[in-house]
C-alpha cells in the first residue's frame, strides 16, 4: 500500500497542477486532475503524486514515455476536451479578475510534433570523465557521457529524452548527434558546477538546422572550435553560433515570414510552431482595417507579422533587438510585392509610442514578452487609433493592457485562443479591440 497523505483534487490551477485543500492553503499536486482522490507526498504547498485512488474520466494514457519526468510537459494525461476547455479557461479567468467580459473563441490546436524551436539543457553523466586536457573520453557504452534534454519538474536534474511528440521530427533525430557534439564542450569547461548555466537551441528553419550554444563560461580553445566546425557537417546543421559569434556555417538559415525570406540572428525569437504563427497572421488580416494605410507593429522581432501586413499597408516596425532589426531591414530590401517597411530600434518598456505618434495609423499591432506592454498600453488608451490587435502568451498581463485600453474607450471584441504551446501551461492569443 502507498503511504502519504490522501488528497481531494478540487480543481486545475494556471501552472497545470493539481489542486487540493490544506489546512495552511492550497497545495499543489502535477498530474492530477479534479475529483481525484490521490496519495502524495506533501512538502509545503508542493506534493509528489504517489498513487490515484479514484481516476478522472478525462484522464488518459500520456503519448512520451519521458512524462511526469520531464518538465516539458504538463498536460499530457488530460483528455482533449477538458484540455482546451481548461486552456481556454486561463484566459476567461485572467479576463475576469479584471471585470473583463468578451467572447473567448474556439480555441485553434495545434497538432503534435510542430514545435520548431527548442532550447535543450545539458549535464555530464555520472561517472564520466570530465575535462582533463588530452585525456581520452571514456564512454558508458553506446550512449556516452552527455545527458540533453530538459529538466525534471522542480530539479536541475536533466531528462536525457528519446524522444518527444510536441517537437518536429527534424529536431528529435538529430539529437543523438548533438549529444556526441556537446561531450567535448562540455569537458571543457573547468568548473562543472556552470555546465548547469550552458543551453543549446536548435531551430529548424525553412532550408536546414540553426544551432546556437549560450552559456558557457571559457572561451573555447581554437582547436576545439576547429573540431567542432568539422563535426558540425555531422549534424547536417546550416550554422552553429557560440552565442552569437557563429563557428560554423554552411548556408544562412532561412525562416518564412509571408512573401520574405528572412536570415535569423544566433538565437532569435520566432513563433513556436509555423502552423500556429499561420493562424496568427490569418487572425490578424482579418482584424485589420479593409483601407487601412499605415500600421505599427510594436515588438516585431523578425517581422512574422509586418511582411504579411506589407501586402496591403505601410508599416512602421518597433523593436528593443538591434539584431532583428537589421535582419528585418536586410529581408525587406530584398522582398518584392510588398509596400515600405520603416523598421526602428526603439525600447518601447522604457520609451512607448506616444499618442501623437499613434494617431498617425489605421491599426496598431503588439506582441509584447510575456511581461506585457504596460506602458505603450496606457498612450495607446489616450490614442485615436481605430483597431488595436494584441498577440500574447501571458493571459495575465494582456488582460492587465486589456483592462487599461477599455478604461481608455476600446471595447474588447473577442478573443482567440492558440494551443501554439501543445500539453504545455502556456497558452498564445489574439485580441481585437476597437475604439
Amino acid at each position: 500500500m502507498t503511504t502519504g497523505t490522501e488528497l481531494e483534487i478540487l480543481k486545475v490551477g494556471s501552472g497545470g497542477d493539481g489542486v487540493a485543500a490544506g489546512s495552511d492553503g492550497p497545495i499543489y499536486v502535477p498530474f492530477s486532475l479534479p475529483g481525484e482522490l490521490v496519495v502524495a507526498k506533501v512538502e509545503g504547498n508542493r506534493a509528489q503524486l504517489k498513487d490515484i485512488v479514484e481516476v478522472s474520466p478525462a484522464r488518459i494514457a500520456p503519448i512520451c514515455r519521458h512524462f511526469t519526468q520531464c518538465g516539458g510537459c504538463a498536460c499530457q494525461h488530460m483528455k482533449s476536451s477538458f484540455y482546451s476547455n481548461w486552456k481556454r479557461g486561463l484566459i476567461a479567468s485572467a479576463l475576469c479578475k479584471r471585470g473583463i467580459e468578451t467572447e473567448i473563441c474556439e480555441m485553434v490546436r495545434v497538432g503534435p510534433h510542430a514545435r520548431r524551436r527548442a532550447t535543450f539543457s545539458v549535464s555530464l553523466i555520472e561517472g564520466s570523465v570530465p575535462l582533463e586536457p588530452r585525456r581520452p573520453l571514456e564512454r558508458r557504452g553506446s550512449e556516452g557521457n552527455v545527458a540533453l534534454g530538459f529538466h525534471r519538474e522542480g530539479s536541475f536534474d536533466v531528462i536525457d529524452i528519446e524522444e518527444c511528440p510536441v517537437l518536429c521530427d527534424d529536431i528529435v533525430k538529430v539529437l543523438p548527434v548533438l549529444r556526441k557534439f556537446m561531450e567535448p564542450v562540455l569537458r571543457s569547461v573547468r568548473d562543472t558546477r556552470r555546465i548547469r548555466g550552458i543551453r543549446i537551441t536548435v531551430l529548424r528553419a525553412f532550408n536546414g538546422l540553426d544551432i546556437t550554444i549560450t552559456g558557457l563560461s571559457n572561451k573555447l580553445p581554437r582547436g576545439l572550435v576547429a573540431r567542432l566546425s568539422a563535426e558540425a557537417v555531422k549534424l547536417g546543421a546550416l550554422r552553429v553560433s557560440l552565442d552569437e559569434d557563429p563557428i560554423y556555417k554552411s548556408a544562412d538559415p532561412i525562416v518564412c515570414h509571408g512573401p520574405a525570406n528572412v536570415i535569423p540572428q544566433p538565437g532569435a525569437f520566432l513563433q513556436a510552431s509555423e502552423a500556429a504563427e499561420k493562424k496568427l497572421v490569418e487572425l490578424i488580416e482579418n482584424a485589420l482595417p479593409r483601407r487601412a494605410k499605415r500600421i505599427a507593429d510594436l515588438f516585431c522581432g523578425l517581422g512574422a507579422f509586418a511582411f504579411p501586413m506589407a501586402a496591403r499597408a505601410r508599416i512602421s516596425a518597433f523593436d528593443t533587438d538591434p539584431r532583428a532589426i537589421d535582419a528585418l531591414k536586410e529581408a525587406s530590401r530584398h522582398t518584392k510585392g510588398i509596400k515600405a517597411i520603416e523598421a526602428r530600434v526603439r525600447d518601447l518598456f522604457q520609451e512607448p509610442l506616444s499618442r501623437k505618434e499613434l494617431d498617425a495609423f489605421d491599426a496598431v499591432l503588439f506582441d509584447p514578452p510575456r511581461a506585457g506592454a504596460k506602458n505603450q498600453a496606457i498612450n495607446l488608451a489616450k490614442s485615436k487609433v481605430p483597431v488595436i490587435i494584441g498577440v500574447s502568451c501571458h493571459p495575465s498581463t494582456f488582460a492587465r493592457d486589456a483592462r487599461t485600453l477599455i478604461d481608455g474607450g476600446y471595447s474588447l471584441h473577442n478573443v482567440t485562443p492558440i494551443d501554439q504551446f501543445v500539453y504545455a501551461a502556456h497558452v498564445e492569443l489574439v485580441g481585437v479591440f476597437r475604439r
